[in-house]
């Protein structure tokens, strides 16, 4: 398969909603799902096309073969360099593991940042604490790196360029409109309603909001779908209420590129510092209740989308091991869960072919963490390879379940806060 990467520039408000169960409310969400691109591009294509759909043709392929398009979410990128800004490539989804200070949080723009302590990862020591025994409670380090604030849960979207991490959102807003009286074509009385958007703008200023995503496709249909799109990259809508001015995007593709998930370097640092950091613990605690690192490998599943699972016909939220070597067809008795941090959510949605709502789905939250170790390490190099790629669980297709193994901000340890 091949990626393609967009670059998606909001020209106007997105309506982008998501309506929780028994509410009356539509709420924004806080990226653009793969879900909305493949809906847009897809109806797009069928209104340029002057032939019906039949099996076996590219929009077959594209969108209901037996190896559809991967459409990924994409995310808020925008950050400023200087008095230019543009949008950062590679953005991920920070781990639940990940803690920041209650009264200042957020990532350092420089190292003595006044206004913000930093944000770490706790996943290995969270590890460490339980092989030897210790409670696990931490808090935010100064800039001398003593006791500092209390600390929370850090959620949101993240990159690093060199050695600078930026933190990534995007402000909504309500929209006030008035009913239209069909029969009059005027507005009618006493009927008001509101729509939460997404800002087109940062901050009020006149800077765009970007977004990045991805598109993952069959070699022989990637440079024709990257050509449509550069063809008619300012005339695709995105979202609800297209007829009243929303959802105007600049969408750009860059030229195809070939996969090439590497994982073998990540999982050798994640176990390299989780061996450096057991080290330490053992110079402070003593031995260990359990030597759990003897001749095993570790690797993390970090969800990089929401993701719909599916054990034994049952929801749940938690990848076991079981469950691993269903996605990636390996047997392997020694794989072993050891962690999961994870919560779940509901989702539904509106799909345009059909005119229906879709079915409420319960989802387990992107940055969910499952920590597993191995003693086969060969076996999974080339599966989790694989896995990065077509994701885990129910609607791949759409931007669910998309992985990534061993999250490099794992690495970041708590008096390291970046």
């Amino acid at each position: 398969m091949k990626r393609i990467d967009l670059e998606i520039k909001a020209l106007s408000p997105l309506a982008i909603g998501r309506q929780k169960p028994g509410g009356s409310i539509s709420e924004a969400e806080s990226y653009i799902p793969g879900s909305v691109i493949r809906g847009a591009i897809a109806a797009h294509i069928l209104n340029q096309a002057n032939t019906s759909i039949t099996d076996g043709d590219n929009f077959y392929e594209l969108f209901l073969g037996e190896s559809p398009a991967i459409f990924q979410n994409a995310y808020p990128a925008t950050i400023e360099e200087g008095k230019q800004t543009r949008g950062q490539s590679e953005v991920k989804v920070l781990p639940a593991t990940a803690l920041s200070s209650k009264i200042k949080s957020g990532f350092k723009s420089k190292p003595n940042d006044p206004k913000h302590n930093g944000v770490f990862d706790t996943l290995i020591d969270r590890f460490c604490a339980e092989g030897y025994g210790q409670l696990y409670d931490p808090n935010c380090p100064t800039e001398r790196r003593v006791d500092g604030d209390r600390v929370d849960n850090f959620t949101g979207f993240y990159s690093q360029l060199k050695e600078k991490y930026y933190g990534h959102s995007v402000t909504s807003r309500l929209l006030t409109r008035t009913g239209i009286n069909r029969r009059r074509a005027t507005s009618e009385e006493r009927v008001l309603y509101s729509i939460e958007v997404l800002n087109e703008s940062q901050d009020n200023r006149q800077i765009s909001i970007i977004y990045t995503g991805a598109i993952l496709v069959a070699d022989e249909l990637a440079e024709s779908l990257q050509e449509f799109i550069k063809n008619h990259k300012e005339d695709l809508r995105l979202g609800g209420a297209t007829s009243r001015g929303l959802g105007r995007v600049k969408i750009t593709p860059k030229p195809p590129v070939e996969l090439k998930p590497k994982v073998t370097d990540k999982i050798k640092q994640f176990n390299d510092k989780l061996r450096q950091r057991w080290c330490q613990w053992k110079n402070i605690f003593g031995n260990p209740i359990k030597d759990l690192l003897e001749n095993r490998d570790y690797f993390t599943l970090d969800l990089q989308a929401d993701a719909i699972l599916i054990d034994n016909w049952r929801r749940t939220t938690v990848i076991s091991s079981e469950m691993l070597q269903q996605f990636t067809a390996v047997s392997d008795s020694s794989l072993q869960l050891h962690a999961a941090y994870s919560s779940y959510d509901y989702r539904s949605g509106w799909n345009s072919a059909w005119g229906l709502m879709k079915d409420m789905e319960l989802i387990t939250n992107k940055g969910s963490v499952y920590l597993f170790s191995t003693a086969e390490k060969d076996l999974w190099s080339k599966a989790l390879e694989d896995l990065e790629v077509k994701g885990v669980g129910d609607h791949t297709c759409e931007g669910f379940g998309q992985v990534q193994i061993c999250n490099p901000f794992h690495l970041v340890m708590r008096e390291e806060a970046v």
